[in-house]
């Protein structure tokens, strides 16, 4: 049987996952390589270089990472400035160590033929903004 037949989904969320978790075991600084072009593709594009951009993962370096099956969210700081990450994974081009550029880096036809739905990104989008709306913001108080 072939791929389609199967209705496999692509390997790299996982893929991406397990070398992430290596990077990291190994005090590597994670990486991502960005096709900043893609579609839903949300990155600070003051940073954007020949249509890609270039991600640092590392846990001190980002926060709220989640690397899900349809995309890698985080927030970080770019310039002192607190910014939502939105990665599909149709965007997502490697992973890799900073250090010693040891990673993986993936067949752009490997999303050719996975549809991705508006609607279905802009659900998920949604649940996690009305998430986070839940939660209160911290505040102090002086107490006497």
């Amino acid at each position: 049987m072939s791929e389609s037949e199967l209705n496999l989904s692509p390997t790299r969320p996982y893929l991406s996952r397990a070398i992430y978790e290596w990077i990291c075991d190994h005090n590597l600084t994670p990486h991502i390589l960005v096709d900043a072009t893609q579609p839903y593709t949300d990155v600070p594009v003051q940073f954007i270089q020949d249509g890609q951009i270039v991600l640092n993962l590392a846990p001190h370096a980002v926060h709220r990472l989640n690397m899900g099956n349809e995309a890698i969210t985080f927030s970080a700081r770019f310039g002192g400035v607190s910014k939502d990450i939105y990665v599909p994974f149709s965007a997502l081009m490697g992973i890799y160590a900073r250090e010693n550029g040891q990673g993986l880096f993936f067949d752009p036809e490997e999303y050719a033929n996975v549809n991705l739905e508006k609607n279905d990104l802009e659900s998920k989008d949604n649940d996690e903004t009305e998430q986070n709306s839940i939660k209160k913001k911290p505040s102090l108080r002086i107490l006497d």
